[in-house]
């Protein structure tokens, strides 16, 4: 951020830093001033402010779409959203859900619903009638905004079967007994749908509202009241609603732009999910503070994504690494001028260091940042800057942010763990969630006594600090008593010349407890073998390390998020052994 504008957005929080910390969230809870922070305003309130810097700068970009919006213009049609659903009855405090993939309304709601402390409850496209169903009740959704469908995802159809009553009953009293707090459906586009307000009547009806009513509603939350509630992927139990609120996703959002060092002049393409905090947080709040311009992927495709960088003159790429991979191995790959990029994120997943070079070196994306956190820590706590060297970014997630502590702790004894020694890594600071929805044993048992969130993975630190994740606590294989960490060897794999992506997870064994197995994609134009690839690893690695059994596969199961689902791989993995072993025996 230039220091010009740091200096009227300074002026703009300080106007406003006494009322909003004075005041308390809708929930009843204080805001807890700490000065150190970047910020203490609400996201509406901030949003104004950067506004006020230059309202005719371009905010937001659908290349596909034809389709922007300036400060200005979105300010405008968010402040009329705002009040259109203060006009449906909606205040402060109440939940509205958003199951859509990345049209821009998505957006329009996130900001609409932060300026009136509504609490958005961002909600994976990818779900069907059975995860539906359950955050309905479990978050006490007043309103739920929809698409029509998405892949083999028949939203409105899937609607009509959970909720019957919405054919019948006038729009804005929708009664429910299954789902008793829902009152409105909303449907973003186009069409009209018997029982759901549009977006254009939402804005029609906000725009006759008098402004008056936005000012009422803002002064009954504050910075530290929930704004965003996403849910954990329930890979372990129930699905959780992660409570995120002004101040942690605005202030985590300016410290992860801060090591991109971001400025108004950079363009930040955005082809991860929004219900994620990868593309709300990481994405929109670190381009909030920084006063920058998004440009929008509605679904990831690689083509796409390079299409947008060479059109729209990207700075900024974002991703996990299977999009990097998808990207940097398209057969159009070398048609595209992306010399425009200069920084972005890697991360959502282990990032094998070849991917990040070759991100580096083959996108120009030379001071790409890595970083680690997750949703209940909003998410980013560990982060490389752009002025680490290429070793540092290729091999760690860097260090921590200014404002927050982290630990490293012996899971097995809780001992503190110095240099070297692996352990879960611990976080405590602003960042850290309110809590889980309706969930306090959840809640107690994730953060302990002394405020320190326990993220489940397993990580350690140099005497310089920078931080390795080595990988979740339940994905560590135990094989003779011997601890494995996966990333290691997916790491050897793909320097292994004709390896695409490597994938490892254990599989159960009589002898040792576990076995080691790898998943592996290969280049094309390559023929590798199992027998050659062990051969070649055995040269290199403790033979305990080496993968007992490797199969080759064209692809991953993966989420919505475009992770690798490792539970499902741990299942397959243990399915082919196995059926290895029953050959054998057979022979």
């Amino acid at each position: 951020m230039s220091e010009k504008m740091s200096e009227k957005v300074s002026k703009e929080m300080s106007e406003k830093v006494s009322e909003n910390t004075s005041d308390k969230g809708a929930d009843g809870s204080p805001n807890v001033p700490d000065f150190s922070l970047h910020s203490e305003l609400t996201i509406g309130d901030y949003f104004k402010a950067q506004v006020a810097l230059d309202p005719n700068q371009p905010f937001i970009i659908y290349p596909d779409r034809q389709l922007s919006w300036t400060w200005e213009q979105f300010d405008v049609r968010t402040d009329n959203l705002a009040k259109g659903l203060l006009a449906l009855g909606m205040k402060p405090g109440d939940h509205l859900g958003v199951w859509a993939r990345n049209i821009p309304d998505w957006l329009t709601f996130m900001f609409a619903t932060a300026k009136v402390g509504i609490v958005l409850v961002t909600m994976n496209p990818a779900y069907k009638s059975h995860e539906l169903d359950y955050v309905l009740k479990q978050s006490d959704m007043a309103a739920l905004c929809i698409i029509d469908a998405w892949r083999d995802v028949d939203y409105i159809e899937i609607i009509r079967q959970l909720i019957p009553e919405a054919k019948t009953c006038e729009r804005g009293h929708l009664h429910s007994e299954e789902y008793p707090y829902l009152k409105n459906l909303i449907y973003m586009g186009p069409e009209k749908h018997r029982g759901f307000f549009t977006v254009p009547e939402l804005l029609l009806l906000g725009s006759h509202l008098d402004d008056a009513k936005l000012t009422e509603a803002r002064k009954a939350f504050g910075n530290n009241s929930v704004v965003n509630m996403q849910y954990t992927s329930g890979t372990t139990g129930f699905p959780k609603g992660v409570m995120l609120t002004h101040r942690n996703i605005l202030n985590n959002g300016f410290y992860i732009g801060e090591n991109e060092k971001l400025t108004a002049q950079d363009r930040v393409c955005l082809p991860v999910p929004f219900f994620h905090c990868f593309g709300c947080v990481l994405g929109v709040m670190a381009v909030l503070t920084h006063h920058a311009t998004m440009i929008i992927v509605e679904e990831f495709d690689p083509l796409m994504v390079l299409e947008a960088i060479h059109k729209e003159r990207a700075t900024a790429i974002y991703g996990v690494p299977t999009m990097f991979i998808a990207e940097l191995n398209h057969p159009l790959f070398d048609q595209f001028d992306l010399s425009s990029l200069r920084t972005g994120i890697i991360a959502g997943a282990a990032v094998p260091p070849e991917v990040t070079a070759q991100v580096m070196e083959r996108m120009g994306a030379s001071e790409l940042t890595n970083c680690y956190g997750l949703t209940e820590t909003s998410p980013v706590f560990l982060q490389t800057t752009i002025d680490d060297d290429d070793w540092h970014k290729q091999n760690t997630v860097g260090r921590k942010h200014a404002p927050v502590e982290v630990r490293i702790i012996d899971p097995t004894d809780g001992h503190l763990c110095g240099p070297g020694e692996v352990g879960e890594v611990c976080c405590k600071g602003y960042n850290v969630m309110k809590g889980y929805y309706k969930m306090p044993d959840a809640t107690a048992t994730a953060i302990d006594e002394e405020g320190f969130l326990h993220s489940g993975d397993l990580g350690s630190f140099d005497e310089d600090g920078y931080y390795t994740i080595t990988g979740r606590i339940k994905d560590m294989i135990i094989r003779g008593g011997e601890n494995i960490y996966p990333l290691e060897i997916e790491n050897f794999l793909l320097g292994v010349p004709g390896v695409l992506d490597a994938q490892v997870v254990g599989a159960p064994d009589e002898k040792y407890g576990e076995i080691v197995v790898a998943f592996i994609r290969t280049r094309e134009g390559f023929e590798l073998t199992e027998s050659g690839l062990r051969e070649h690893a055995l040269k290199q690695m403790a033979r305990f390390k080496v993968p007992k059994y490797i199969f080759f596969v064209d692809e991953y199961p993966e989420t919505t998020s475009k992770k690798v689902q490792k539970f499902k791989l741990r299942e397959t993995a243990a399915e082919l052994v196995a059926e290895r072993l029953a050959q054998q025996d057979a022979k």
